[in-house]
């Protein structure tokens, strides 16, 4: 058996042992991220981009524009950018917090995304309910707004994140100014 430290980031597999505490982490977040089902995670693993775990105490879920996603957050990205990856969800257990998981999920992410030729990875962030933690992580980063929306019948706002991989954020004019008016 591979002996792997309890921190190293590994692929998310459908079939992972440690996907029933993946999900109760999901869902325990679910105003930030969005309830799941089993089978709805399941089948989110097996079609996404990059799906990646540290043990049962954080992960990530990625797709690219390919995908047949029905999210409004993806579909809002798909409609301004030819290529992209989308961050869908990422998540640390509070009591992992501050070991800088998420931020390695997210190097992690930064440099799948770069080897498959990809310039942008991009996510969306609540403002109402606000996620100030989230918020200031991603701007830490260098992620940087590209738009709003208002989704779910009005539940929630959320701001539009790009962050540039070897490149610069690029929407098409069109596409920039329909962004800012949504």
């Amino acid at each position: 058996m591979e002996d792997v430290l309890p921190d190293t980031v590994r692929t998310l597999t459908a079939t992972d042992p440690s996907i029933g505490d993946l999900l109760t982490l999901n869902n325990d977040h679910e105003t930030e991220l969005s309830r799941l089902d089993a089978d709805r995670f399941r089948h989110l693993l097996q079609t996404s981009f990059l799906a990646r775990h540290i043990g049962g105490a954080a992960f990530v879920l990625a797709f690219d524009q390919d995908a047949g996603y029905d999210s409004p957050n993806f579909l809002w990205f798909r409609e301004r950018f030819a290529r992209f990856v989308y961050v869908d969800r990422i998540v640390v257990s509070p009591h992992a917090r501050g070991r800088g998981y998420a931020r390695r999920l997210y190097m992690d992410l930064f440099a799948h995304a770069a080897r498959a030729g990809h310039s942008h990875v991009v996510c969306e962030v609540n403002l109402n309910p606000p996620n100030p933690a989230s918020d200031a992580f991603h701007a830490a980063l260098g992620f940087r707004e590209v738009g709003c929306g208002v989704i779910h019948g009005g539940a929630k706002t959320v701001r539009y994140l790009c962050m540039e991989i070897g490149g610069q954020c690029i929407m098409s004019r069109t596409a920039e100014k329909i962004a800012h008016e949504t």
